[in-house]
């Protein structure tokens, strides 16, 4: 159950992250004032790579470990922490001060980690395979 719960929470995190990566870009290119939605969706995208590493750490315990699943942790808990960096800046700035190129980049290198990670265990981020 927790291999699916992980794997499906994967397709969440990836879409909601493919969401605010276009959020950023349109935001930046068209000079929009930035706004709660931004905030918002790169916040959600942090929360659920949270989840996701908590679902990861509880299915490493639940189940047997091999040695690829090294390089897809570090992987991970780097894309995780590079999710929630941004989001915590941008928080703790003024509105004037807040801008989207920050999260085009953090998302953008989550998202380049969250694939590497998938791909370092054998899979592909949109296939499906038996746990």
């Amino acid at each position: 159950m927790l291999f699916y719960a992980h794997s499906g929470v994967r397709y969440l995190v990836l879409l909601v992250g493919a969401v605010a990566l276009v959020h950023a870009i349109f935001g930046a290119t068209t000079r929009r004032p930035y706004g709660r939605p931004m905030l918002a969706l790169a916040s959600t995208f942090a929360g659920l790579m949270h989840l996701q590493v908590l679902l990861g750490l509880a299915l490493l315990f639940a189940d047997r470990f091999y040695p690829a699943l090294t390089g897809h942790i570090v992987l991970m808990v780097l894309a995780a922490v590079v999710a929630q960096i941004v989001p915590s800046v941008m928080r703790r700035r003024t509105p004037l001060k807040r801008s989207f190129a920050p999260h085009v980049i953090s998302v953008t290198v989550a998202l380049a980690l969250i694939t590497a990670g998938i791909v370092a265990i054998g899979r592909t981020p949109f296939g499906s395979s038996g746990g």
